[in-house]
């Protein structure tokens, strides 16, 4: 595990922020954000653009002064339905439990447009701490996450420039480090199986860490699957049946995640396929509840409660110690692999 440090984040926007930047009064601007009073739309226009440019939130705290916090740490993930977040929230909790700080959730469904809207809520409410998924995020959110003036902890990547804190793994390592044991094992014919990735980041930098690991050892993908939806059982199946036919001479599959790989698994043994001997396989992500396969998934531990510990721990003390404006941490976890059944181990 390395720890770094970056800048601290600025001090919370205020409606002078605003008033001085869109050159009308603070009333002005007030009336405009809670949408009351006579305002030219123009005007309305420019505020509005410009507190988003800034990043303003407004507080939705009745009365309070605009420093003001509560005891929230607002907590920003992807999805529900995927395995990887809740034992991320279980690390969360695990450290919040011991402080008067309360995790509060939003779901983002891997939309940016979504998370700037998620994120925009749950800052009005001005929350102590905001714990929030990946380092890729749009403008908008971007600019409020720096605007808020509280400890803002992003989770689960470090391949990438974080906007006060951040905690994770390198996905890009961790898909070279599949690589490099797939080779050992001296396997050639690779499959990759995955989700489409132009919002799953995380995912595309694991891809992108596997094949310039395979390039190293003058190997390439032999052929790839890629599919939109959740994380399941039958699309493995389903992905593996399509690919083995298409290209019968694989003798590895690497898919994105464990639950795609745990279907690939069970179209193997039904159709018996000698595996990891005529195939081998491999997963991503360590899913325990995928331990009462018949076999076990070669696969790579995310550090899932790890990272969410880390991150609580962060916000907890800064607030505890009134350092909200203190500089980042870099919290980089190392995964190991778990070779299981479906990934040779050769004697050296």
């Amino acid at each position: 595990m390395s720890q770094e440090t970056t800048p601290p984040p600025r001090r919370p926007l205020t409606l002078r922020d605003v008033s001085e930047a869109s050159g009308v009064s603070e009333m002005t601007v007030s009336r405009v954000l809670r949408n009351r009073g006579e305002v030219s739309e123009a005007t309305r226009s420019r505020v509005l653009e410009t507190a988003k440019d800034l990043g303003y939130v407004p507080n939705k705290i009745a009365g309070a002064l605009a420093s003001q916090r509560v005891n929230l740490v607002a907590v920003i993930i992807p999805s529900l339905s995927n395995m990887v977040f809740p034992e991320v929230m279980m690390g969360i909790s695990d450290v919040l439990d011991d402080s008067p700080l309360q995790p509060v959730v939003g779901v983002t469904n891997y939309k940016p447009e979504r998370e700037e809207k998620v994120l925009y809520e749950m800052l009005s409410w001005r929350p102590s701490g905001v714990i929030i998924a990946g380092l890729e995020h749009s403008d908008a959110s971007k600019a409020m996450l720096r605007a808020a003036g509280i400890p803002v902890v992003e989770i689960m990547d470090t391949d990438g420039e974080a906007i006060d804190s951040v905690v994770g793994i390198s996905h890009r390592r961790a898909g070279a480090e599949m690589a490099r044991a797939i080779v050992s094992a001296r396997y050639k014919r690779i499959g990759f199986l995955g989700t489409k990735m132009p919002l799953d980041h995380r995912a595309r930098k694991r891809f992108e860490g596997f094949t310039q690991g395979l390039a190293k050892a003058g190997l390439e993908i032999a052929d790839q699957e890629f599919y939109s939806g959740g994380s399941a059982l039958a699309k493995g199946r389903e992905m593996t049946e399509a690919m083995l036919k298409r290209t019968p001479d694989l003798d590895f599959l690497y898919y994105s995640n464990d639950m795609i790989g745990a279907g690939g698994l069970l179209y193997c043994l039904d159709n018996g396929i000698d595996v990891p001997g005529q195939i081998g396989l491999a997963g991503f992500n360590g899913v325990e509840l995928l331990d009462g396969l018949p076999r076990q998934l070669a696969t790579m531990d995310a550090c899932r409660t790890e990272i969410g510990r880390a991150a609580a721990d962060i916000i907890a003390k800064r607030v505890s110690e009134g350092a909200e404006n203190a500089a980042g941490e870099k919290i980089v976890l190392t995964p190991q692999i778990s070779f299981g059944d479906t990934l040779k181990r050769l004697k050296k």
